[in-house]
């Protein structure tokens, strides 16, 4: 468990600090009193890019799509940079991403994460410019400390995999035959058993979803989030033309079956 912080909040008007967890009940009484709202500075922007804040809107309106890994597909895919504050279960974990420099600042890394906590219930509270720099900013001042900072490609794929979306993306869904890029694979986190021998068949040929979740170890759902996390990490190619595309599209829920 992380340390209860509680004990060391004895002033209500001390400012919120993104760089560490809360507790939700503490994340929402810093909303209200708006200890969330960071000061002002040259070059800090107070509003999403307006293409990436539509998209967010969108995911939001969609009760059926409207997911953790949606929303950070939205901003890899606009290449903005993101302050997204989630929920997981009693605490918020705060997360600010940098698709141009293929990192993300949090106080806690993915992995790390996923290894004390189940990620599945993972929701999305609000998303915001973000308060911190990359490295290597000019504006020394908003860059945090080195150690907060984490490679990209561990987020999209530790939420990919272990997440709560349980099927593919909205980009690379319906009829398509996936492959993956082989020279970009070396950038993706230690894989084990049945997730490492479907990259490395990937690597080899072009498979539909249906194929895959049929090769030992798989299912629709796990084959759904490799690919989700391929796809993030910039590793899979998404053929609509290809001979295996051809075959008969897939959900995941028509073969929930095959998952015992």
């Amino acid at each position: 468990m992380w340390p209860d912080r509680q004990q060391n909040f004895p002033d209500r008007m001390k400012p919120f600090d993104p760089s560490s967890l809360w507790r939700i009940s503490e994340f929402r009484q810093a909303r209200i009193e708006g200890r969330l709202d960071l000061e002002p500075s040259p070059g800090r922007a107070t509003l999403l890019p307006t293409t990436l804040l539509a998209d967010l809107r969108r995911i939001r309106s969609d009760a059926g799509n409207g997911d953790v890994l949606e929303v950070i597909a939205a901003c890899v895919r606009h290449h903005e940079a993101a302050l997204l504050y989630l929920e997981q279960g009693q605490f918020v974990w705060p997360v600010t991403l940098f698709p141009r420099e293929g990192l993300y600042h949090s106080p806690r890394d993915a992995a790390s994460m996923a290894a004390s906590f189940a990620l599945s219930q993972l929701r999305l509270v609000s998303a915001e410019p973000p308060g911190v720099r990359a490295p290597g900013s000019g504006m020394h001042e908003r860059v945090a400390s080195p150690d907060k900072y984490h490679p990209l490609t561990g987020l999209l794929w530790t939420v990919a995999i272990h997440g709560p979306r349980p099927d593919l993306l909205t980009e690379i869904h319906g009829r398509a035959a996936y492959r993956v890029v082989a020279a970009n694979s070396r950038e993706l986190p230690p894989l084990r058993g049945a997730i490492s021998s479907t990259v490395l068949r990937l690597e080899r040929q072009s498979a539909s979803l249906q194929e895959i979740a049929r090769w030992p170890g798989m299912t629709v759902e796990r084959a759904s989030r490799i690919l989700n996390g391929l796809y993030l990490s910039g590793t899979l190619l998404v053929s609509r033309a290809h001979p295996a595309a051809r075959g008969t599209p897939v959900r995941w829920r028509d073969l929930l079956g095959r998952r015992k």
